[in-house]
């Protein structure tokens, strides 16, 4: 009886590892997986570079206007001048291990599955981190001299009253204004207890006679916008008291215990990129399984505190 002749679906131009092409799809996954759960890291300034552990932000403020005496000499306005540093942080990995044994016997696979947890992993964990820095930058004051600071909003019924959210919200958005901020590039974060909230309380938020183009219902379960700020539904808003917490890298921790929701203008956060997001799979014999690893390295930090708003409860 002769062998048959098996056409092995991982092996590229019927040579070499049977397994080579696996591995690329089992990246796709991650990437995919990754971006369709990531939101915040679009709302930030992003900037890659290829060596070093950190990069400057140059910092400027704005300088005056006045009327010009006749005769009398021209020295130009002086303008404040200063820069934020972002340092890259350690590696941020998701590993996961599959036992060939345990594959083997398996009735479906698995690798799609872990695949997909690998990509939302990361990109929870990045989305926290840049929540977490939203949040200190609206606590944080300018390091150029004359310039605003960030802006906490305090409403303390605003975790559980939607118009008191509505209130805070436009409070926020009105110091944006003050501070100049771009009406482009912002965006309002809130938990899903908050979204909701704003879109079963029938009030102004969603009402047809305040909305009359429609901003959303009860029927669909969505709200689109609210002062003119896109909303954006995160389960990775932090709301604990996180200022000790061994699990959060120490530039990220704080007491978050009383926050409800962030206002971002996309200038307000920086994003700097060592390594993009990557996935490596490798069988390893001494163990009888597959390792497979998604990272990357990357940094986050306050760029313009003027272009956050905390709205929190206390």
């Amino acid at each position: 009886m002769a062998d048959a002749n098996v056409s092995r679906i991982g092996q590229a131009n019927e040579t070499g590892d049977p397994k080579s092409l696996f591995l690329k799809v089992f990246g796709g996954e991650v990437l995919t997986a990754f971006a369709e759960t990531n939101v915040f890291l679009a709302k930030t300034f992003v900037r890659t570079i290829t060596s070093g552990k950190s990069a400057q932000f140059p910092a400027t403020w704005k300088g005056t206007a006045g009327y010009h005496v006749p005769g009398t000499e021209l020295t130009g306005s002086k303008i404040a001048h200063n820069e934020r540093v972002i340092n890259i942080d350690d590696l941020l990995v998701a590993d996961r291990f599959i036992a060939s044994i345990d594959e083997a016997m398996n009735h479906y696979d698995v690798r799609s599955i872990y695949s997909g947890d690998v990509g939302r992993a990361l990109a929870h964990a990045m989305d926290a981190n840049i929540a977490r820095v939203g949040y200190l930058a609206a606590r944080t004051a300018s390091n150029i001299t004359g310039a605003p600071g960030g802006t906490k909003i305090v409403a303390s019924t605003a975790k559980t009253d939607a118009d008191a959210l509505v209130s805070a919200i436009f409070d926020g958005v009105t110091q944006l204004e003050r501070n100049n901020v771009p009406r482009e590039d912002r965006v309002l974060f809130v938990s899903p207890e908050q979204y909701f909230m704003l879109v079963n309380s029938g009030n102004r938020a969603i009402n047809r006679d305040l909305n009359p183009e429609g901003n959303g219902s009860v029927a669909s379960g969505l709200i689109y916008r609210i002062a003119g700020l896109p909303i954006v539904m995160t389960n990775d808003l932090p709301t604990t008291d996180q200022s000790a917490d061994a699990t959060v890298a120490t530039q990220y921790q704080g007491d978050f215990s009383t926050s409800v929701a962030l206002i971002l203008h996309k200038s307000a956060v920086g994003t700097v990129k060592l390594l993009e997001l990557s996935v490596e799979s490798e069988y390893d014999i001494r163990r009888q399984g597959t390792l497979i690893v998604g990272k990357y390295a990357v940094g986050h930090g306050v760029l313009r505190p003027e272009c956050a708003v905390e709205i929190a409860t206390a």
